[in-house]
């Protein structure tokens, strides 16, 4: 293996209905805390990850969706070691300007540990529902250009300026920048390979691609690694990540029995195409074709952490050391 694999967890934020079971909205955010505090223990996890919606998965429904960047500036000053980032930071929710200085600003209360995600956006109903619209793919990607290039400037420059389709800025000053150096790594969610990767490629610190998937995987950043070589850019700075829901088993663990809670009314076959369901040495060997097609960094979600954190820690300590 040429390197190590980092490894990070989403926190139950309440996007993907993952603190129903809690009624007080006060022992729901609690809950959230308690878990990054538990990765924040486990060495083995680099970081926590949040989401950045408003409307909970897959449908809208009156139930809590904290707000990304409140909680990831909370979660950095009630952890320690661990980074934070956001999967991703949807760019149509701030004006680019805003997101530079609130990354910033994260940056500094955390000590240094932000990693900044940012990306188009995709989630219609809550676009059109807090009044943002919704403009067809092509003009949301002419706007996320713009916007990574405003952000990437107002992390490296002084009095940056910019005049675009969508986003103008003229001279803002944005003290500090940050702690780390030379800025906050900016993550670029999304494989698109004529817009979002050539971004990867020319301004961004890591990318997140193919969901797990070693085939596609292998795609994108073979498109990346295309782009790098065209720009000058060193393939190799640019962390590569990509994202994977999975169910860990304890050994000998009936799949059907320990699955139910987390899947409710869906079946388990039907389930299964969404998360890796496993134990640590069957997820352990589902994740070696994923590294091997050039992965060094993998975010997992693991349902029901609210409740029980024992997969969290049990991952950290069976399936973390492989990849070491």
């Amino acid at each position: 293996m040429a390197k190590p694999v980092r490894f990070g967890v989403f926190v139950p934020q309440g996007w993907r209905m993952d603190l129903v079971e809690i009624a007080d909205p006060v022992e729901q955010f609690e809950a959230m805390t308690a878990v990054a505090r538990a990765a924040d223990g486990e060495p083995g996890w680099d970081s926590i990850w949040v989401y950045d919606h408003f409307h909970t998965v897959p449908e809208p429904v009156l139930e809590t969706t904290f707000e990304c960047w409140t909680i990831t500036a909370t979660l950095a000053r009630d952890t320690e070691r661990v980074k934070i980032g956001q999967m991703v930071g949807c760019n149509g929710y701030r004006n680019p300007a805003l997101y530079a200085k609130i990354a910033s600003t994260v940056d500094v209360a955390s000590h240094g540990r932000l990693y900044a995600g940012i990306g188009a956006g995709w989630y219609e109903h809550e676009w059109r529902a807090y009044g943002y619209g919704f403009p067809e793919v092509p003009e949301r990607m002419r706007m996320f250009r713009e916007a990574v290039e405003i952000i990437h400037r107002m992390w490296t420059e002084e009095r940056p300026s910019f005049q675009g389709r969508y986003y103008t800025i003229d001279g803002p000053i944005n003290e500090p920048k940050g702690v780390q150096q030379p800025h906050p790594p900016l993550w670029i969610g999304g494989g698109g390979e004529q817009v979002t990767l050539k971004l990867v490629a020319r301004l961004g610190d890591a990318c997140n691609v193919g969901g797990g998937d070693p085939g596609t995987i292998r795609q994108k950043l073979d498109v990346l690694k295309g782009h790098c070589d065209a720009l000058g850019r060193n393939y190799d700075d640019i962390v590569k990540s990509t994202s994977v829901n999975l169910f860990l088993l304890e050994d000998g663990a009936d799949a059907e029995e320990a699955t139910a809670l987390a899947r409710g009314a869906t079946s388990l076959e039907e389930y299964s195409k969404s998360f890796w369901v496993g134990t640590a040495e069957q997820i352990a060997e589902r994740l070696r074709p994923v590294v091997e097609a050039g992965i060094d960094y993998v975010v997992v979600y693991v349902p029901r952490l609210a409740y029980d954190q024992e997969p969290l820690h049990r991952f950290a300590r069976e399936v973390i050391p492989d990849f070491a």
